[in-house]
């Protein structure tokens, strides 16, 4: 596979590229070419008149269909800080994801800074060419900063993928998982191994679509409140992480994954380590465990050893197991109903009202213990999200606002 890779790169030289979408055939005619319209003289009463109102650049440049891929190359898959140009081709692998599933023209802009407050100022300047913002691979908790800050000052929608992405393809394959499983998500015990962007996003998701006991573990092991570094002021710059001691593991359960796991209903690796959990720890889950190893390329734990060790269900973010738990099932079409839709924000609520909504893609005659989760490539994927987001979004609109809506 690598030398096949990267042969496929050294071929392509860039897996993107830019097309016109005007016929050149005619444009440099003087009577009836179109270069005077499209550029220089008659493209002025068109800048003239966005000029006048900015939300004519929906209507008059590809604006509605522009979505800026932002990476600072800290957090490149599970390859660490390999720097920005490192990251241009895991960027152009998603921009093709974003064009062949939803037609969206995604610009990968992998940055030479990693100064938060840099990358702020950038995406905030480079807005009015974009319809919404797509965050990706940037080291925690920096970037839950950054996209919160984006969030309350863009006038466009802004995605990360690790932690919106990940949350709600997650929450979706459990929806069927405890279906099959004959449990509720109210009354599961859940511990999730990993407390960067991932494992933030999906304890928020999960938390907000009912789950009442989750635990969520770092390298240090179990997170409580009075967690010895939790507490301390050196670890104060990362609140997200104060938050999941606050609100996670109410029973302040102590000690690594081997002990937190015990006794589980589910547990999600989302650590970017493999083999960090073993055939004896998932032997001590609950019946009927359901075990999501998300790390990639290597697992938390490989599928045939959790389901032989006992559980019912296992799930990886890779393609070669059954049960591909893939953000790619979700970027896209979300992306698409943001810039469909001109939505301005993206909360919680819809993040969980769109993982239902893709969970109910696999009807229940389907559905086993090696198919929980509609495959990428789903066309049905695309207009139930739209629908489900248009719903959402029209919840929070006034009778005015509503009226301008996009058909």
């Amino acid at each position: 596979m690598k030398e096949d890779a990267i042969n496929l790169h050294r071929m392509l030289r860039g897996k993107i590229e830019i097309r016109n979408r005007v016929a050149v055939d005619n444009i440099f005619e003087e009577e009836k070419g179109t270069l005077g319209l499209i550029y220089t003289p008659g493209v002025a009463y068109v800048s003239k008149e966005i000029g006048g109102n900015k939300e004519l650049a929906y209507e008059y440049t590809s604006k509605w269909n522009n979505v800026a891929i932002i990476c600072d190359g800290t957090r490149v898959l599970g390859l660490g800080n390999v720097g920005p140009e490192a990251a241009i081709p895991v960027m152009e692998g998603k921009s093709v994801l974003f064009k062949s599933l939803a037609d969206i023209n995604a610009i990968p802009l992998c940055i030479a800074t990693q100064d938060k407050q840099e990358i702020i100022r950038l995406v905030k300047a480079i807005q009015p060419g974009f319809g919404a913002v797509n965050i990706e691979d940037i080291e925690s908790p920096k970037v839950l900063e950054i996209v919160e800050v984006l969030k309350n000052e863009l006038d466009i929608p802004v995605f990360h993928d690790d932690q919106h992405g990940t949350a709600v393809i997650t929450l979706a394959a459990l929806v069927n998982a405890l279906d099959l499983v004959g449990k509720k998500l109210d009354k599961i015990k859940v511990v999730i191994a990993g407390a960067g962007s991932a494992g933030y996003g999906i304890y928020r998701i999960l938390e907000q679509a009912g789950c009442r006991d989750i635990i969520v573990a770092d390298s240090k092991g179990a997170i409580y409140k009075e967690r010895a570094d939790i507490v301390s002021s050196s670890s104060s710059k990362n609140r997200y992480r104060q938050e999941i001691a606050e609100r996670t593991n109410a029973g302040k359960i102590r000690g690594g994954i081997g002990d937190v796991i015990n006794g589980a209903d589910l547990f999600i690796g989302v650590s970017g380590r493999g083999n960090i959990i073993s055939k004896e720890m998932v032997g001590t889950m609950n019946k009927d465990a359901i075990v999501f190893a998300l790390s990639n390329p290597d697992p938390e734990i490989l599928p045939p050893d959790a389901l032989d060790a006992g559980a019912r269900i296992a799930a990886t973010g890779r393609s070669d197991f059954a049960n591909q738990i893939n953000n790619a099932v979700v970027f896209p079409s979300v992306l698409r109903a943001l810039l469909d839709l001109r939505a301005r924000y993206l909360d919680e609520d819809m993040l969980v009202a769109v993982a239902f909504a893709i969970a109910s893609l696999v009807d229940r005659k389907h559905l086993t213990e090696s198919f929980i989760i509609p495959r990428v490539n789903d066309p049905r994927i695309l207009p139930v999200v739209t629908q489900t987001l248009r719903d959402a979004v029209m919840k929070h609109m006034d009778a005015k606002e509503r009226q301008v809506l996009p058909q």
